[in-house]
């Protein structure tokens, strides 16, 4: 398993839809393992393949408990959703950048899992918001172009500070 470049800001993969897998074959789980291994070593929760240059259909997610550990989705779709909330969110590709947006509060998707067994998923909450977020990148969305009109903070300047402090 290998740690892969997360792509940040402004890297067109980002914005470009990705493409569904047609076999979960060994080279697909091999990837997985590889976003597991990167989403982990960046402290995330979340890893959608674009994120690591990979226009596939693929998504890790591991909230704990909220996930009930690692979740593994290949060709993951949201099949239904209810309510709405609030969320503050980050993403790995926009490391210095916070939102506020809104999601729905409860959501359900139906994907495959690493053996190419269906599964459906449904998340309340903070793992809602997590599915949502994780989806939306398979189709070149990123949380910025849902946030709340003047919400985001950009911390880029704040750790500057601090690093320059700490010298």
């Amino acid at each position: 398993m290998a740690i892969r470049v997360i792509r940040t800001e402004e890297d067109p993969v980002l914005r470009k839809i990705s493409k569904p897998v047609k076999e979960v074959t060994p080279k697909i789980i091999t990837l997985i393992d590889d976003m597991l291994d990167t989403m982990y070593e960046a402290m995330g929760v979340g890893l959608a393949a674009p994120q690591v240059g990979i226009l596939k259909r693929l998504v890790v997610i591991d909230m704990g408990e909220l996930s009930n550990g690692v979740l593994k989705l290949v060709n993951p779709e949201i099949i239904d959703q209810e309510g709405e909330q609030l969320c503050e969110e980050g993403c790995l590709s926009f490391p210095d950048r916070w939102a506020q947006t809104r999601r729905p509060n409860r959501v359900t998707v139906k994907a495959l899992d690493e053996n190419g067994n269906p599964v459906t998923l449904t998340g309340e909450g903070d793992l809602a918001k997590c599915f949502c977020h994780e989806l939306d990148h398979l189709d070149g969305i990123v949380f910025l172009d849902k946030a709340v009109p003047g919400s985001v903070v950009n911390t880029a300047g704040v750790r500057r500070a601090q690093n320059r402090r700490r010298r």
